[in-house]
C-alpha cells in the first residue's frame, strides 16, 4: 500500500498546487532552504510573504537541508512515497533526486502561468515579472 506526503515548494506555492488537489488528506511540507536563502540573497520582506502563503495552505514548515527534512517528513508519517510539482529550478531537480533514492517519487506537471522558452532570472520576482507581463497582458 502506498502511503503519500506532499512536498510543496515555492515554485508552486499555491492551494491550486496538483499535489494538494490529487492528495488531499495527505500531510504536507515546507522547508526553508537555508543554503538557497543564502544563495539568493532573499530579503526579510520576500521571506515575509512567502511565510503568509504558508499560512493559507495546510502543511507542516521546517528548516535545514530539504531533501533530508522531506524524507524525515515521510518516515515519520510511515510514508513510502513523496507527491510533490514539477519545477524547471535545476535545484528542485536535484532534491527530486536525492528523494528518489529513498522513496517513491511522483511529480504532478504545473500549468505554466505563461509560454516562455528564454531564459529567465528567477531570484528577484521583479525580473520574472519583467519578462512575463509581456506575455500575460497581450
Amino acid at each position: 500500500m502506498n502511503k503519500a506526503v506532499v512536498w510543496v515548494h515555492g515554485d508552486c506555492l499555491s492551494p491550486y498546487n496538483p499535489a494538494l488537489q490529487e492528495y488531499t488528506d495527505a500531510p504536507a511540507i515546507w522547508v526553508w532552504d537555508d543554503v538557497l536563502i543564502e544563495e539568493w540573497q532573499l530579503s526579510l520582506k520576500r521571506i515575509a510573504f512567502i511565510y503568509e502563503c504558508l499560512l493559507e495552505l495546510p502543511i507542516i514548515i521546517r528548516r535545514g537541508n530539504v531533501a533530508q527534512e522531506v524524507l524525515a517528513f515521510a518516515k515519520e508519517h510511515n510514508a513510502n512515497k513523496v507527491v510533490t510539482s514539477d519545477s524547471p529550478s535545476p535545484r528542485f531537480s536535484a532534491i527530486y533526486d536525492e528523494i528518489e533514492l529513498s522513496v517513491e517519487l511522483e511529480i504532478f506537471e504545473v500549468e505554466p502561468f505563461f509560454d516562455y522558452d528564454g531564459y529567465i532570472d528567477l531570484k528577484r520576482f521583479s525580473r520574472y515579472w519583467k519578462v512575463a507581463e509581456r506575455y500575460v497582458f497581450e
